[in-house]
């Protein structure tokens, strides 16, 4: 069995027992998250998709981790003038673990 949920406006496609690592939520680490915007369900032959979400589905979920990704560095230079600009960032994510779906 597996959904394709939305959160953080991307999609990603789930099965129980999933980790994943989507935008920060607000919530604190051990707690409980419920998912409720599923695209589409599947269940061997039984296939559900939502218009645009399926009704009565949600993904239940459990917050693992909060974090912040690895730095990436934004370099932008312009050769003629010799501007440049070095910023760095780090994006912040939540680790989710998919513990069913219903």
């Amino acid at each position: 069995m597996f959904a394709i949920i939305e959160t953080g406006g991307k999609q990603y496609r789930v099965t129980p027992g999933q980790k994943l690592k989507v935008e920060k939520l607000e919530a604190k680490e051990g707690e409980g998250f419920v998912l409720d915007k599923v695209l589409l369900t599947a269940d061997g032959e039984n296939v559900k998709v939502g218009n645009p979400y399926v009704t009565g589905v949600t993904v239940e979920t459990k917050i693992s981790r909060q974090g912040r990704a690895r730095k990436v560095i934004v370099f932008k230079y312009h050769s003629k003038t010799r501007q440049k600009k070095k910023k760095g960032h780090r994006q912040s994510f939540t680790e989710l673990e998919v513990v069913g779906i219903k």
